[in-house]
């Protein structure tokens, strides 16, 4: 993965490039040395400061993303190698139906309330997803990684939405789950 990425006009902001570089070295010798100190969620959990005419924030993202997937068919691999498919399917399919408990809870009962005050997504924005997760699980419904991953939700305030934490981090889980399926 090249870290020379397409940067941001000197007025706008773009994502530090020494934080980026650095981070990106880190991930390819983990990679490559398979270093499992450095794992996939370190990718999703990344963060980078901003600075004028730095990295455009969209285009890392999207490689961030092509890393996270390289990370989980990895980790899909080394899985198969050491205990078996059979056992990798058992282990995919336990964490696909822990996933899939919260999509069978009621439209609106899915993710906790934001605090009051405290920003969130729109309830309605969020189940809508959750109902085409539930169609991808049960029913096989065509779904991409990239959909979850690019999912844009209306934002509400205090407990007229879901907390935003929340929502993020399980739908993290369930990209790489998705990212695990060859």
């Amino acid at each position: 993965m090249s870290t020379s990425f397409e940067r941001v006009s000197r007025f706008s902001v773009g994502y530090d490039m020494r934080e980026v570089d650095a981070f990106l070295s880190r991930a390819r010798t983990a990679y490559e040395g398979r270093d499992p100190s450095f794992t996939g969620s370190d990718i999703t959990a990344a963060s980078f400061g901003t600075e004028r005419g730095g990295y455009d924030m969209r285009v890392v993202d999207e490689a961030l993303d092509r890393l996270s997937d390289a990370f989980a068919l990895q980790a899909r691999d080394d899985a198969i190698a050491e205990h078996g498919e059979e056992s990798w399917i058992a282990q995919l399919t336990e964490r696909a139906e822990v996933l899939k408990e919260r999509l069978e809870r009621p439209a609106g009962d899915r993710f906790a309330p934001a605090a009051q005050g405290e920003p969130a997504y729109d309830r309605a924005d969020v189940d809508a997803l959750c109902d085409q997760l539930v169609a991808y699980f049960t029913d096989g419904h065509p779904m991409s990684v990239d959909d979850v991953r690019r999912a844009a939700f209306g934002r509400r305030r205090g407990s007229d939405g879901y907390r935003e934490a929340v929502v993020d981090v399980y739908l993290d889980h369930v990209a790489d789950v998705m990212a695990s399926v060859p």
